[in-house]
């Protein structure tokens, strides 16, 4: 996926086929917010930035960490919902088949819903360090600032619901109730990006 031109994506995206999809593009949204993370961060060197130079130069490193882990959750995403598909082609002729059937779509519900819960922590990580770079980040480029919160927040809640229309489907009450437990921790995300964006859309209003 990661070799894709944007436009060969998106054909595949507009495609009739199982995967990519949307728990593929929350990643996408997530290493957008983390690309743009790293260009502020770029832009906020040298010497009118000196005092901040260590959390600016910790924030440069962990945005181009999590834009190359939001890239591999995106392929884990397309590849765990292809074994979903999979799994509902299994035959079904026979009682043994019908229970190997329902068992392997329980475990690729389970393993499909993985990429989307992580990439919902990821977003919350990315919207952690737009509030951490937005109050020392280049004057000059922070509408980014705020441009990176809505592509985190527009992360989590597209993960989300990729979480939750798996839920149903996993037999394991453990892995479902913790699943369920880190979706619901979405709404908070979303807020505090609201909250970036605010305090952005204030700043450049004045």
């Amino acid at each position: 996926m990661r070799d894709q031109t944007i436009s060969g994506f998106l054909d595949r995206l507009a495609d009739r086929v199982p995967a990519p999809g949307g728990g593929a593009s929350a990643a996408l949204h997530g290493a957008q917010a983390a690309a743009l993370l790293g260009m502020v961060a770029r832009y906020s060197d040298g010497p009118k930035h000196a005092e901040h130079e260590r959390v600016i130069g910790r924030i440069l490193a962990e945005a181009d960490t999590l834009r190359e882990r939001a890239l591999q959750l995106a392929e884990d995403d397309a590849a765990a919902f292809t074994a979903v598909a999979d799994s509902y082609r299994m035959p079904k002729d026979t009682d043994e088949e019908k229970a190997a059937r329902s068992a392997a779509i329980a475990g690729a519900l389970a393993a499909a819903a993985e990429p989307p819960a992580r990439t919902i922590d990821l977003a919350r990580r990315l919207v952690e360090l737009a509030e951490e770079l937005l109050p020392v980040g280049n004057r000059n480029v922070v509408t980014d600032v705020a441009a990176a919160a809505e592509a985190a927040r527009a992360a989590a809640t597209t993960a989300r619901v990729n979480v939750e229309i798996n839920l149903a489907g996993i037999k394991d009450e453990r892995v479902r109730a913790e699943l369920a437990g880190r979706a619901a921790g979405v709404d908070e995300i979303a807020a505090r990006a609201e909250r970036v964006t605010a305090a952005v859309r204030e700043e450049i209003n004045r």
